[in-house]
């Protein structure tokens, strides 16, 4: 399988870009509402299904951050 790749695209640039508007989101959030909105991002995001509900059945809660 042969990648291609796009023009102009800066793929590390695209995950600071990224990474950022998922830190607004969540900076002012407890560690239970980050839990929380990344578990619905996983299991509503284009790669949910390679996961399947056992995963979030048996999914355990991290341990708090100090």
């Amino acid at each position: 399988m042969k990648h291609e790749t796009i023009p102009g695209f800066d793929c590390v640039a695209y995950k600071w870009k990224v990474q950022s508007e998922i830190y607004e989101k969540i900076k002012d959030m407890t560690v239970e509402e980050e839990i929380a909105y990344f578990r619905q991002a996983a299991e509503t995001g284009p790669f949910a299904h390679l996961l399947g509900p056992e995963y979030y059945k048996n999914a355990r809660t991290p341990t708090p951050r100090r």
